[in-house]
């Protein structure tokens, strides 16, 4: 009965990463990249646009990977135990980042701003508590 839950739990984290992935796309506009980004040398854009890139693609991984082969992602071995493990020190890292390295003077006022942050906040700890409960799952197992 256990695994049943977490099983449709990692398919719900899959399903919430695609939708940040596509929500992704917004960030851009509303944080006003483009005029920020005009101020900083070539190499430093374009390193950040790589890291962005690679975040965004982490995210839909991790998604595609927790909606289509969650089964995999329990079956107590040691590369389940491993990624799973990755993956929750990666959604704590960023609740962690959030609260404690994010300079928030500069963050964009109004009320769909602060609900979109709330949402993300909830979803960055629905997630660290899916994938810290499947590598205790694998832990148990393994």
């Amino acid at each position: 009965m256990e695994s049943i839950k977490i099983n449709m739990l990692l398919r719900i984290a899959g399903i919430a990463q695609l939708v940040l992935v596509t929500g992704s796309f917004a960030i851009p506009r509303v944080l006003n990249w483009h005029n920020e980004l005009a101020k900083i040398q070539p190499l430093i854009k374009q390193m950040f646009w790589t890291y962005a890139a690679y975040i965004l693609v982490i995210n839909l991984c991790f998604g595609l990977l927790s909606l289509f082969d969650y089964k995999e992602l329990l079956n107590g071995s040691t590369l389940a135990l491993l990624i799973t493990g990755f993956i929750a020190v990666y959604w704590i890292s960023r609740i962690l980042i959030q609260f404690f390295y994010f300079d928030r003077t500069n963050f964009p006022a109004g009320k769909w701003n602060r609900l979109a942050e709330l949402l993300l906040v909830v979803l960055f700890i629905f997630l660290s508590m899916v994938y810290s409960l499947a590598c205790y799952s694998n832990y148990k197992h393994s």
